[in-house]
């Protein structure tokens, strides 16, 4: 649906998802979308939960990393609260634990480190030479042209306005993807200005980095979450922050999924400037159980 003048855009609505309400001292309330999930998107736990913690610290202490656990699904039509304690402030590392809860239970907990700038020793991986994001075709131009196979119940989520543009660099098919290898790699960013604050790009980065990461082991397995006979879930996701970056600026995610077993794939993401700067290492393991 496209916006009005006068009415908020989805990257509006995402800041807005994002800043949580103060309701006492390490006591938070986050808001939930009006979309048609059966359950509360994992990356907006990741990005609420990280704000709530950020709230906690001076400013001048980025996140350095983060571990969390999705223990039950978030339920979309109740907000969710977010409880944080503040496990140490020390002289160079300051910790935090967040709780989010519904109904009375935790849905998801994790922990967060922060860290004040100080120099050091420093290497990384290069870059992939790969193609940028210009002239590449946007995720949302390849759902539209594959509209007509998606049931009729789905299709206005499927081609809904989304706060991050995604743009792979070797597009498959969505719906019947094929078997291949377990990598691949997409351009990645807000899709509009979000203003500055080094914490708000991290928490950014946080929500975006749960939405392509799980289907990276699927890829070698020709299905898609859109077949009914697959049950997929994130299970836990950690996060290392290494640079400043900005997330409304282009940035390239490239995933590989090492192992899958047990019904749980795992998963790799490294996150890239496009100066090719590392600014950012993620990892997941997700449920992927195929029922029949």
């Amino acid at each position: 649906m496209s916006e009005t003048p006068d009415s908020p855009t989805v990257v509006d609505k995402l800041v807005d998802l994002l800043d949580l309400e103060t309701l006492e001292v390490n006591l938070f309330r986050g808001a939930t979308t009006d979309e048609p999930w059966r359950r509360v998107y994992g990356g907006q736990v990741l990005g609420q939960a990280l704000v709530a913690a950020s709230r906690t610290v001076d400013e001048q202490w980025p996140a350095h990393s983060l571990h969390a656990y999705f223990i039950r699904p978030g339920d979309p039509a109740v907000p969710i609260l977010y409880t944080v304690e503040r496990d140490r402030d020390g002289q160079s590392f300051t910790t935090r634990r967040v709780v989010a809860i519904q109904h009375g239970r935790p849905i998801f907990n994790m922990a967060v480190s922060f860290q004040a700038d100080e120099p050091g020793l420093t290497h990384q991986f290069d870059m992939p030479d790969v193609p940028g994001p210009e002239g590449l075709t946007p995720e949302i131009e390849l759902r539209r042209r594959d509209a007509d196979r998606i049931p009729e119940s789905l299709r206005a989520h499927w081609l809904r306005d989304r706060p991050i543009e995604i743009r792979p660099i070797a597009p498959r098919d969505l719906i019947n993807p094929g078997k291949g290898p377990p990598s691949h790699d997409v351009w990645f960013r807000i899709a509009g200005p979000i203003g500055e604050g080094r914490a708000l790009h991290q928490c950014m980065l946080a929500y975006a980095s749960d939405m392509t990461l799980l289907d990276t082991c699927l890829l070698p397995h020709d299905i898609s979450w859109l077949n009914p006979k697959l049950q997929s879930a994130s299970l836990d996701h950690a996060i290392w922050f290494h640079e400043p970056f900005r997330a409304d600026e282009w940035l390239l995610y490239v995933q590989d999924s090492p192992k899958a077993a047990g019904a749980r794939g795992f998963n790799r993401g490294s996150v890239y400037t496009r100066d090719g700067r590392l600014v950012a290492s993620v990892a997941q393991e997700g449920l992927i159980r195929v029922r029949g």
